[in-house]
């Protein structure tokens, strides 16, 4: 059985898809570090909702983490028969659903309600982080756009889940009502 620990890491180091080793303080390590949190904080919100579209979110999510952490002269080795953009149209597709089901809201909507509701704003937010982060690789990697697109259409798509949360719990939506 081989052990978890390798000590390859020890010096600061890491490897990237190819085998390539970078410094763990490389910023494009904080990007995918930032993937991986959102896909942990998705496993809480599974765990307190039934959403069966999460868990394919999930296994995209460590496509899109592999695709960050994959140099760009290793990239068509890996990544070339790889297409995001038929789950980029599934999440528009379950917003879509969702958004149906919803009245329109002109408000801000307190990230509150229940603890799937609340993990559900959490999930949005780093989303939200996450694009941010992503963002200033777009223009180094054309194979970032879609991983951009599929992150900003994610945090819609928590924002929609959240609301859809609040009618199918029968919790009241509180707003911060703009003046």
């Amino acid at each position: 059985m081989s052990k978890i620990y390798t000590k390859t890491g020890d010096t600061g180091t890491t490897s990237l898809v190819g085998g390539s080793r970078v410094r763990k303080s490389e910023p494009i390590l904080e990007v995918y570090g930032i993937c991986d949190e959102l896909n942990a904080h998705i496993g809480v919100l599974i765990a307190e909702t039934n959403v069966p579209f999460l868990t394919e979110i999930q296994e995209k999510l460590f496509t899109v983490g592999g695709i960050l952490a994959t140099p760009p002269d290793k990239y068509e080795q890996y990544w070339k028969d790889v297409s995001l953009d038929s789950f980029l149209a599934k999440i528009e597709k379950e917003i879509d659903e969702m958004e149906e089901l919803l009245l329109s809201l002109h408000n801000f909507l307190l990230p509150q309600g229940s603890r799937s509701i609340a993990q559900t704003h959490v999930c949005r937010t780093v989303c939200r982080k996450l694009e941010r982060k992503i963002t200033p690789f777009c223009s180094q990697k054309n194979s970032f756009l879609v991983l951009l697109q599929i992150v900003n259409r994610l945090s819609d798509y928590f924002y929609i889940l959240a609301r859809f949360l609040h009618k199918k719990l029968e919790i009241e939506e509180k707003c911060l009502k703009m003046r």
